[in-house]
């Protein structure tokens, strides 16, 4: 398992990639050599359209900063190079796509690792930048940068690996492991090696009341002034959408279930249409006036884990991208869905449901969660949309 939004009328991006780094927290591994292959069949598939969200999905990409974020966190980027390194003979003297590659930083570490030729793919604005980049390293001979989207370049033989840091969010933010899917049922050879490989995607309760308290019973008192009509729009306002941020591993409340696990070389487009999972916690701690979240996977009465972990593997051997809470912290951070009334648990109160988490009709980037959970003799339910 190892491990890529729109702004406009869904604002899909944040001050990072477009409000995106899937990794929540959980774990993953960047690509397990055990190579199923490429389940291509012919005709490949078809492209699909590409919309007016896909068009500033990627121009959101082109800016600096977004790449600048990604770049700065050492986790990420470390752990993808030192996935690459240590299974270098996997990929020397191979061909390698780059899907969504950015700046080109995953495509260099390729070529340093031996590759004879690695196309790196970008439908943004950035592939321009990536380009000067591999030039600036003397990699012309080498890495082949393409600008346009992967469904709709030619790239005119196989490759042998596949490499691509693809997820959002809550791990399936940004639906881009879809284009990862087209390149491999396209051009990956059979027995050939996809990194990351596998991917899960957890969550857990957690109690955070310091955010509560900030962002609702602030009202109550305002330099003196009674403001308490102002706190049932505040709660729609702060939990209405899921929350990115970072939590510890203090925050959790009891141990995490994992909502899904993709496992790159087989999974399917339309497995990513909807995902629904069963859980049932049960607290290890006493929580009172302490607001319920929800994390990555299931948004809503937990927090979560929604890692795209990077692994790859060689016998015994895994190389793992956490995004876990009580892990070093990422860019992706934790996706927490907030409850917009606090929960008193008592410690062993058993907490039990199913969380579904659906691509969006009105655009398949953004992401439906609906939460439904049984405790203290009483079900709830809540709905919220990542975009």
């Amino acid at each position: 398992m190892f491990t890529g939004g729109a702004d406009g009328n869904g604002h899909l991006p944040r001050p990072r990639r477009p409000r995106r780094g899937g990794l929540g927290g959980g774990t993953g591994g960047m690509g397990s050599p055990h190579g199923q292959g490429s389940s291509a069949v012919q005709p490949y598939p078809a492209a699909p359209p590409c919309t007016d969200y896909d068009m500033a999905y990627f121009k959101a990409y082109s800016h600096i900063s977004v790449h600048e974020e990604m770049l700065k966190d050492h986790v990420r980027t470390s752990t993808y190079r030192n996935a690459i390194m240590h299974h270098q003979d996997l990929i020397a003297g191979k061909v390698v796509l780059d899907v969504g590659c950015g700046t080109g930083v995953l495509s260099i570490f390729c070529a340093f690792a031996g590759a004879t030729r690695v196309y790196a793919v970008d439908a943004s604005d950035i592939a321009i930048q990536a380009m000067e980049i591999v030039r600036e390293n003397e990699l012309s001979d080498k890495v082949v940068v393409l600008h346009g989207r992967i469904e709709d370049v030619i790239i005119e033989e196989k490759v042998d690996v596949i490499i691509s840091e693809w997820m959002g969010y809550m791990l399936l933010y940004e639906s881009m492991l879809g284009s990862v899917i087209f390149a491999r049922d396209k051009w990956l050879k059979p027995g050939g090696v996809i990194l990351p490989s596998h991917a899960s995607l957890y969550m857990a309760p957690i109690t955070n009341s310091q955010r509560y308290q900030d962002s609702v019973f602030f009202w109550r008192d305002v330099y003196g002034i009674k403001m308490s009509s102002m706190m049932p729009l505040a709660k729609q306002c702060a939990f209405m959408e899921p929350s990115v941020e970072t939590i510890s591993g203090e925050n959790v409340l009891t141990w995490p279930t994992v909502v899904s696990q993709v496992d790159c070389y087989t999974i399917q487009a339309q497995e990513l249409e909807t995902i629904t999972a069963a859980f049932k916690f049960t607290s290890m701690l006493q929580v009172r006036q302490k607001s319920k979240k929800q994390a990555n996977p299931s948004l809503d009465g937990n927090t979560q884990n929604a890692s795209p972990s990077s692994k790859k593997k060689k016998p015994d051997v895994s190389i793992v991208l956490s995004t876990a809470p009580e892990d070093a912290p990422t860019h992706w951070q934790q996706t927490l869905l907030y409850l917009f009334e606090p929960i008193e648990l008592k410690k062993d109160q058993n907490i039990e449901g199913s969380v579904t988490i659906s691509q969006s009709q009105q655009h398949a980037r953004f992401l439906n969660i609906c939460l439904k959970y049984f405790t203290g003799d009483q079900w709830y339910v809540k709905e919220s949309v990542m975009r």
